[in-house]
């Protein structure tokens, strides 16, 4: 494993791209008629190109937290299970997957509204950083019970002050689905995710209850209706929906996937849904500057949302495309023996250019 001195340089550097960063992520949950659960994401960051990853980790694979100020003896846990997911910059980072039993983790930015525990050298062989939340609940639990227990013996903590908090969601394959959430120096919130939708602050609950400001949206299409002595009617299909909101901020992001979300077609099997979701997320997709003010964008990247994701919980497959290549890719893990493969890492993109495939033409000239 790394040194100590290398995970405080990393998280370090990880702490100076987040600072003023726009990190602003959308999930969405999806049921199927033969009871499939697909959870799916958008990872957005409008500051920089971030170098994006997947990983493969097997059973007994051994994790150890990083600790703040370059401390040595953090948390160590072996893993249970073997687990595959997306990260950002290091290893210890994963940001969203699955593990062989189907569950499924996935951290979110919680900006200003999360608080842990400040942290106490005392306690450091149970204290685990934010940033490796992920890998922990993937490598140790096949249900969300078992982390309600887990989390209540050890602290969570950030390495870095200038890294904000952030809270997770946890999924499993028979659609449960729980928001974690850490508030008032260390207490653990746990909140049943019945909707599946999820976004960024302010808290959960408070979402929930803003969606009652747009109780008059509906699919379809609205009127005719008499106004007077004249009758309107719709411009078009869809105008019941006219009012949700089409910003980039948490909330709206939020009422709009939850709509999208809850209006969508349920489609038969999970391969069907896992298309579903992708063109659901279409709608999140961030485009490069829109978060800025004019001439203060990056303009060396195609886009602010960097990859999206979607994982099958029942048939254990990960599927994903970036802001290069919009070509699906996926990981099945029914392929990889867990037992023995190696820990390993690879890029998303071998080549950051879109899969263009030429239409065909036929050019052979017909019969005068």
């Amino acid at each position: 494993m790394k040194t100590q001195k290398i995970y405080f340089t990393a998280i370090a550097g990880l702490a100076l791209l987040c600072i003023n960063t726009a990190f602003a992520c959308t999930g969405i949950t999806l049921t199927t008629n033969d009871d499939a659960i697909i959870v799916a994401r958008t990872m957005d960051w409008s500051r920089e190109e971030m170098d994006s990853f997947y990983l493969i980790a097997p059973r007994n694979y051994m994790h150890q937290s990083m600790l703040p100020n370059g401390d040595s003896g953090g948390m160590i846990f072996a893993g249970k299970y073997g687990y595959v997911g997306l990260g950002l910059e290091m290893s210890e980072f994963v940001i969203d997957g699955i593990n062989e039993t189907g569950l499924s983790a996935a951290l979110f930015y919680f900006p200003e509204y999360g608080k842990y525990e400040q942290y106490d050298p005392t306690y450091k062989s149970h204290t685990l950083s934010d940033a490796q939340v992920v890998s922990w609940i993937l490598s140790q639990f096949s249900n969300i019970d078992e982390l309600k227990e887990a989390i209540k013996n050890i602290r969570i903590v950030h390495v870095d002050p200038r890294i904000d908090t952030l809270h997770w969601r946890i999924t499993e394959p028979s659609g449960r689905q729980v928001i974690m959430e850490i508030t008032d120096n260390g207490h653990v919130n746990f909140y049943d995710s019945k909707l599946g939708v999820f976004t960024n602050a302010p808290n959960y609950p408070w979402h929930l209850k803003n969606l009652n400001n747009y109780v008059n949206l509906k699919p379809g299409t609205a009127g005719p209706v008499q106004f007077g002595p004249i009758t309107l009617r719709a411009f078009g299909a869809g105008s019941g929906l006219l009012g949700i909101p089409g910003d980039f901020t948490p909330p709206s992001r939020f009422v709009r996937a939850a709509f999208l979300q809850t209006y969508a077609l349920k489609q038969n099997t999970a391969y069907d849904a896992i298309a579903t979701a992708f063109h659901i997320l279409n709608n999140f997709d961030v485009p490069l500057g829109v978060q800025f003010a004019p001439g203060a964008a990056p303009d060396d990247m195609p886009s602010a949302t960097q990859w999206t994701i979607a994982s099958d919980t029942k048939n254990k497959i990960v599927y994903y495309h970036t802001m290069y290549n919009r070509t699906l890719r996926m990981i099945d893990l029914s392929n990889i023996d867990f037992q023995t493969v190696e820990f390993q890492t690879h890029p998303l993109d071998i080549t950051r250019t879109e899969n263009i495939i030429p239409a065909q033409i036929n050019t052979a000239q017909q019969n005068q």
